[in-house]
């Protein structure tokens, strides 16, 4: 595992691999699992603290990929997500829409992807502007266990070989919630900008508790934007990119299918 904040794996010659930038900041974790699964699946990843990109010692210009891992942001004072995402439209504006306007690929899980939504990056890509957000869970507590989602066609073009796809993924959040309001949601389903939906065990998408872990309508777990390079979801495929991240690994019929992202994402990183 890398050595948090700077530290380096050598899983993979890195030399011509994409590079990543995992966004750091006060209360950030859940780092070095996503650092961990794109060096596996052949990024070159490295943390970028959010202040570096302040001070322009590290710019968004030199990585392919962006990456803003789970946790808790400052605290999730205010709302999850909320203060990063001031922060990322107040001073690096101009950054992010350099960045995003070369195609640059950005992923936020859990946390990550509650600040993009908090941008407004995601789900239109209109950057300081909300149309959608991530409410309190339905159950009124943390949920922390394994759910079941379903990867479905996207404008993630890079998802499509693993669209139909069911996997066993990791929730570990308080305000994972998806709302939008009708006519936002109706734009949503109809850009396609749904890649992966919680699901019971029939493979069928679900309001239903314990099934949709935070009530999210629609059972939506991750979009993405209409380009298809900006994508979030509230689960953590980087907590099972092995087999032995599953709790019931030994009982055998697992598979660590939280590859599909990264896979998915330094593969079209490479072709580029």
């Amino acid at each position: 595992m890398a050595e948090a904040y700077g530290g380096n794996i050598s899983l993979t010659n890195s030399i011509h691999n994409p590079k990543v930038a995992i966004l750091i900041t006060d209360g950030t974790n859940c780092d070095e699992e996503l650092f961990y699964a794109f060096q596996k699946y052949g990024g070159d990843p490295k943390y970028v603290h959010v202040n570096e990109l302040r001070d322009k010692s590290q710019n968004l210009k030199n990585y392919q990929i962006l990456a803003i891992p789970g946790g808790f942001a400052y605290g999730d004072d205010v709302a999850s997500g909320k203060i990063l995402a001031v922060e990322l439209i107040s001073f690096l504006k101009d950054q992010l829409k350099d960045y995003i306007n070369k195609e640059g690929l950005v992923l936020g899980v859990c946390n990550g992807f509650q600040v993009l939504v908090r941008t407004g990056l995601l789900p239109f890509g209109n950057l300081g502007k909300m149309d959608a957000t991530l409410a309190q869970n339905e159950s009124g507590h943390f949920e922390c266990r394994f759910v079941k989602i379903k990867i479905e066609k996207s404008q993630a073009k890079f998802l499509d070989p693993y669209v139909g796809k069911t996997l066993d993924i990791a929730v570990n959040h308080g305000e994972g919630r998806f709302f939008a309001r009708a006519q936002n949601l109706a734009k949503i389903e109809g850009q396609k900008l749904v890649f992966c939906r919680y699901v019971d065990e029939n493979g069928q998408k679900t309001q239903k508790y314990p099934d949709n872990p935070n009530g999210s309508l629609k059972a939506i777990a991750g979009i993405c934007d209409p380009t298809g390079k900006i994508l979030g979801l509230m689960p953590h495929p980087e907590k099972i990119v092995d087999i032995t991240q599953h709790p019931n690994w030994r009982r055998g019929n697992v598979e660590a299918k939280g590859s599909f992202i990264f896979e998915g994402m330094i593969k079209f990183a490479k072709q580029r």
